[in-house]
């Protein structure tokens, strides 16, 4: 079952999705998390989500780690099928409970209320994706797989 879980290519355009992915949700979570990055901490963070959005504090805490702890683990390719499904549903909830009331597109001109929900939509994507094909190269999830890296073309010996 984990190795299943763990199983991947050797495909370096799945490692740059998974890793600028995984970048995006690190910051994110640890504005969330740390407060880094002009964030406002768990703390403040936690307050904002129980009590302005209403939202049960485990399902709080929840998002928090989805990004924090999912951004971390597509960085580094560590179970990246989980990390991947935790940010898909944090993105899922995102347009559920706030973005779907401003439509589709992003607050570009700063003339609607609030952002849409194109970029969760993109998200969702990568994230399938990532939960179809794994981690891809230079993760650990291929080095825990133990396989050996495949070769882009093979060529047969009647073509040599």
């Amino acid at each position: 079952m984990i190795r299943k879980l763990l199983a991947t290519d050797d495909d370096a355009a799945t490692a740059i999705l998974r890793v600028v992915l995984g970048l995006v949700f690190f910051v994110h979570g640890a504005q969330k998390m740390l407060g880094w990055f002009g964030g406002f901490g768990f703390s403040g963070t936690m307050g904002f989500f129980t009590r302005t959005m209403h939202i049960p504090a485990p399902l709080a805490f929840l998002a928090i780690a989805a990004e924090f702890f999912g951004g971390l683990g597509l960085v580094v390719g560590f179970l990246t099928r989980i990390a991947a499904f935790g940010i898909a549903v944090n993105m899922l909830v995102a347009i559920a409970m706030v973005h779907s009331a401003f439509g589709f597109f992003m607050n570009w001109n700063g003339k609607q209320p609030g952002e849409g929900f194109e970029f969760h939509l993109l998200v969702l994507a990568m994230t399938a994706f990532l939960l179809i094909r794994g981690a891809g190269a230079f993760s650990v999830d291929r080095a825990l797989t133990g396989t050996e890296p495949s070769r882009a073309v093979q060529r047969s010996p009647a073509h040599s």
